[in-house]
């Protein structure tokens, strides 16, 4: 009889009543950070996480990393218990953060030099892997761009370095915070459809944690608004793919961007309410 496959029924990533305190005084407190989030994401999946400032998405970003370990419950990603940073993820943030003093294409190798096995081989083969990252940054539009410095880019351009660089080690999950909020409006359109093309090639699995209501429903199969430390709305994009720019002026989108808008809202004022009513 054949070897059994793993089940790509099981989730890829598993949050089971997982809540996080900064430290044992707050815990004993009840004054957690993020409290009894639930989460289940399939092998592939595109999330995108949405809320005000301050509700914890950012910190619910370093649980699923391991950057965070919680206080109670559990997190499992790809099956495996989660201990410690993960291995199997690539990371941008709203600043690209590329190094001033190597080109483009030595700011994508980083990580390279960095995450076993490839660190061990580095050397052995940095032909194949300058070879890898010049086809990646060609990708996302920036053949011609591969030598050149930080400073002789635009954000649009750089920010398109920064996800070049969280993906040339062939991650199994990519994590994004706010990756696209300070460019201009016709810049992050395009990275939305760079970032579109890349994933359903690759089909890694996404966390997207924006505050921008028409990129998470572009993008996403799945969106979850997010109220103080939990989990407030689960939102399935019930959106035809592939999906193009023009598919965000059609009612059926807006439609599901107003509803969202009207979930924050009223979770934010029901917080607003609340705290109002414990003040002295």
């Amino acid at each position: 009889m054949a070897a059994t496959e793993p089940s790509n029924d099981k989730p890829f990533v598993d949050f089971k009543n997982v809540w996080l305190a900064y430290n044992a005084e707050l815990a004993a407190a009840n004054h957690f950070a993020v409290e009894a989030i639930d989460l289940q994401v399939r092998r592939g999946e595109f999330i995108a996480i949405v809320g005000p400032s301050g509700c914890g998405k950012s910190t619910f970003m370093k649980l699923a990393t391991g950057l965070k370990m919680p206080t109670r419950g559990s997190i499992h990603i790809d099956g495996q218990a989660v201990t410690g940073p993960l291995k199997i993820s690539g990371m941008a943030f709203q600043a690209p953060s590329l190094l001033p003093w190597r080109t483009t294409v030595d700011n994508v190798l980083l990580p390279l030099e960095i995450v076993e096995p490839y660190r061990s081989n580095f050397k052995v083969k940095r032909a194949e892997y300058v070879e890898r990252a010049r086809k990646l940054l060609q990708k996302v539009g920036l053949a011609g761009y591969e030598d050149k410095f930080p400073w002789q880019l635009s954000g649009g351009m750089q920010q398109r370095a920064s996800i070049c660089r969280a993906l040339i080690h062939e991650p199994k999950m990519l994590l994004l915070d706010e990756p696209f909020g300070a460019l201009d409006a016709f810049t992050r359109e395009d990275l939305w459809c760079i970032l579109r093309d890349l994933w359903t090639e690759q089909q890694f699995n996404v966390i997207l944690v924006t505050h921008d209501l028409r990129e998470s429903v572009f993008l996403a199969d799945t969106v979850y608004v997010m109220g103080p430390g939990r989990f407030v709305v689960k939102k399935h994009i019930d959106l035809p793919r592939p999906r193009d720019l023009e598919l965000t002026y059609t009612p059926a989108f807006t439609d599901i961007v107003h509803e969202l808008r009207g979930h924050i809202g009223a979770h934010r004022t029901a917080t607003q309410a609340a705290t109002s009513s414990t003040s002295p």
